[in-house]
């Protein structure tokens, strides 16, 4: 059963125009959720807004957006108000331009949707558009209004479909410069170096997100799973506070300790080769 779509509108390049439907690519649905409730009862406990001043209850229909201008004191925008500057959707995916994908800054990457045809007719034309995107390794860039805002999508080929992740506003991304200001101009080389792309090496790999472990919802699960079986929690045994050690000495012991990890993975790719090769000639 094909999901939820949580968009649909039309994909539009100049004249080319076809139906399309965007579908959440990564959600947080899945993670263990908690309710609030009340220890003494059981019962859940129900938010309510109340008067910062009184202490008194504020009714929803009383509730109204206010934009601070000084402290304690607000502008009132009443719902009616709000509504008027929400951007009116066509129900449009406009692409503005195509550029290379690598002149794209990741930074500005903010949510990805799977982008896919809404029906039959409009698979010919979404072919099309993908197929050149691919051949040419380029991107669109795109906007909607998609909840209430007007954002500017990027859109890239993937696989059968195409894929749509939301962009930041400009004003949204820092400056890498307020982070990394401080750091100072270090130069490294010589043994240290070596010895640094050393462990790397021994290190590569591929990206697998399969293998990665979300330990606190694992432990999360556990827990729930001790408190329905009504084991006893076990408190967590305090880490050992790490001792500070000379770089160089720590790189070396990191090379010697990713030669012997590198080597067990040959001899052991070696036997497993070896008794493939021997199950062949036995059959």
């Amino acid at each position: 059963m094909a999901p939820r779509a949580n968009w649909k509108g039309y994909l539009k390049v100049a004249e080319l125009a076809c139906p399309v439907a965007l579908y959440t690519a990564a959600s947080t649905s899945e993670r263990i959720a908690f309710h609030t409730v009340n220890r003494a009862t059981g019962n859940r406990v129900r938010r309510q807004y109340v008067d910062s001043d009184t202490g008194k209850p504020v009714e929803t229909e009383d509730q109204v957006k206010g934009y601070e201008v000084g402290s304690g004191e607000f502008i009132v925008l009443e719902p009616e108000e709000v509504a008027s500057v929400v951007p009116e959707s066509d129900k449009t995916l406009a692409v503005d331009a195509f550029v290379a994908r690598d002149d794209i800054d990741q930074v500005y990457f903010d949510k990805p949707y799977y982008l896919a045809p809404a029906d039959k007719a409009s698979e010919d034309v979404f072919a099309l558009l993908r197929e050149g995107m691919s051949e040419t390794k380029t991107a669109a860039l795109a906007q909607a209004v998609l909840f209430r805002r007007v954002r500017t999508l990027l859109i890239t080929p993937r696989e059968a479909g195409m894929m749509a992740t939301t962009l930041s506003f400009d004003y949204e991304v820092r400056p890498a410069a307020e982070a990394f200001d401080d750091i100072p101009a270090l130069k490294i080389k010589g043994e240290m170096l070596d010895l640094a792309k050393h462990i790397i090496e021994t290190k590569r790999g591929t990206f697998d997100p399969t293998e990665f472990e979300d330990r606190y919802e694992a432990a999360l699960a556990e827990l729930v799973k001790a408190k329905l079986e009504g084991r006893t929690i076990e408190k967590p045994k305090a880490r050992k506070p790490e001792k500070v050690i000379d770089l160089m000495a720590a790189l070396r012991e990191s090379a010697k300790a990713s030669k012997k990890t590198a080597a067990s993975g040959r001899k052991k790719a070696a036997r497993g080769g070896s008794g493939e090769a021997q199950r062949r000639k036995a059959s």
